[in-house]
């Protein structure tokens, strides 16, 4: 089961993964490139230098949760980012794009109603 949602933010962390990493592996690079904390809720994307494994580590409140995808051909493309940056944000559509393999450079999203809550 696929327990993302647009609710939760998705960080893709701009350097090819070691996919032999686990858990503590994983939380390793978070808090030492990413300068932030693992558990903070968000959702990390590791992929490696071959681009045909991609890693996702989520806290879920009280464990962590590890998504592992492998192709058996083709790549996992990437959006075009800054090479200094260490990690680039995501949407949750750019993610499910990204997953299946869909092209997501140059992908315009067309204007859509966002109900602003008003303060009292």
């Amino acid at each position: 089961m696929f327990g993302l949602t647009t609710t939760h933010q998705f960080h893709l962390y701009s350097k090819p993964a070691d996919m032999r990493k686990g858990f503590n592996g994983l939380c390793g690079l978070i808090q030492n490139d990413l300068l932030t904390s693992p558990t903070d809720g968000s959702v990390y994307i590791f992929i490696n230098k071959t681009r045909d494994k991609v890693k996702l580590l989520h806290w879920s409140g009280s464990s962590f949760i590890l998504y592992y995808k492998r192709l058996e051909s083709g790549t996992f493309e990437l959006p075009y980012y800054d090479t200094e940056v260490s990690s680039i944000s995501l949407t949750y559509s750019q993610l499910v794009l990204l997953i299946d393999g869909v092209v997501i450079t140059d992908i315009s999203r067309r204007k859509r109603y966002k109900h602003l809550v008003e303060k009292c």
